[in-house]
Order: C-alpha cells, then sequence, then structure tokens
C-alpha cells in the first residue's frame, strides 16, 4: 500500500524545489503504475532540452531546526504531525538504528504517511485526506511542522496537507534521525496526548 521508496523520495524532491524556489512542480500522483494504467506512452533515449537559467534561493519560513522544535513543546505554536508508522511513534518498535531512541517529539500527532493514500498508490480525496487528519487530532486552522525518520516521508505529509489547501506547514529535516540520537531531547512514548 502507498508508495514505494522511490515515490517517497521522488515527493521528498518536489518539496525541495518548492523550498528553493521552483514554484511550477508537479508531482504524479499514483507514480509510474498510474501513467502506464492509464495507457500513456512512455519515450526512451535522451531529449535534446533548450538551456535554461534557475536562480536558486532558500525560503527558511519551510524548515525548521531541532532548536526551533525543541522551543515549540513550550510554546505549541505549531503541530508538529509525524509521519512514522504508530509503532514507530509510539515506541511499540524499537528503532532499527543503533543509538536511535524510540518514541515522539513530545506533543506531536501520529499520521502515518500510509493512511494518506488510497489502495492503488494515489492520494486520497481532499475529502479523504480530510479526515485522516481530524482522525488524527489535526487542527487544520493552525500552523504545522511535518516529521518523520528522517525527512523523507514527512514530505508526504506536507504535500497531503498541500492538497487541501494548507500551505502553513514547514519541515523539520532533523526529523526523528536527529531528535533520537540526542540524549538531551526529551521523548515521548505511547499515544499522542491531545490537547
Amino acid at each position: 500500500m502507498g508508495l514505494d521508496y522511490l515515490g517517497q523520495l521522488l515527493e521528498r524532491m518536489g518539496s525541495v524545489l518548492r523550498m528553493f524556489g521552483a514554484h511550477n512542480v508537479a508531482i504524479l500522483d499514483g507514480g509510474l503504475a498510474a501513467w502506464l494504467a492509464a495507457g500513456q506512452p512512455l519515450e526512451r533515449g535522451m531529449n535534446a532540452h533548450r538551456h535554461r537559467h534557475f536562480t536558486a534561493w532558500s525560503d527558511p519560513a519551510q524548515v525548521r531546526s531541532k532548536a526551533e522544535v525543541l522551543a515549540n513543546i513550550a510554546s505549541r505554536a505549531e503541530q508538529v504531525i509525524d509521519a512514522r508508522g504508530a509503532p514507530r511513534f509510539t515506541g511499540a518498535t524499537p528503532e532499527s538504528r543503533p543509538g536511535l531512541a524510540a518514541g515522539h517529539i513530545p506533543g506531536s500527532l501520529n499520521v502515518p504517511y500510509t493512511a494518506l493514500y488510497e489502495a492503488d498508490g494515489r492520494f486520497k480525496s481532499p475529502e479523504g485526506l480530510r479526515a485522516v487528519f481530524a482522525a488524527a487530532g489535526v487542527d487544520l486552522s493552525r500552523p504545522a511542522v511535518t516529521s518523520c525518520g528522517s525527512g523523507v516521508t514527512a514530505c508526504v505529509v506536507a504535500f497531503a496537507l498541500h492538497l487541501i489547501g494548507k500551505d502553513d506547514v514547514a519541515l523539520y529535516d532533523g526529523s526523528w534521525a536527529e531528535w533520537g540520537a540526542d540524549p538531551a531531547t526529551p521523548k515521548a512514548l505511547g499515544e499522542p496526548v491531545r490537547a
């Protein structure tokens, strides 16, 4: 169910491109499998493209640092939405990487990225996406920060939020790989505590 890892990386690439100033970015919903299922053609070989110039710039409003996420635990100015599966989020399943603690960022909510897809790998309808976020306790009127294990599937959650018109979303790029490796960061176990 859901996208394969290549699809997740492509969504991450789309998020990074938007973060660096490319505004005309699209993601093929359902990936190559959906393209082929729709009877669309494939090309082989190299295409000649005209020379183009692109000036990259960074929008720091779209990324959060560990220090900013740590400060957010007290302020709760932004909701932190964790894209990992429930067993990893709750700490029921230990992390596979050595030295990484189990659990989640205190106060974060869990929306496993796989819950955002239909069985065929396409995103759910806007109504279906809203229902997933509502069931997890996400308040769509408040700003959000997405997180996951390494900053890849968090982009899937950010893109799903974009699909329903929510763009006051930032990425905690360090995600659990950074947070869980730091013995000084607070960690929570179990189900999220909803305000």
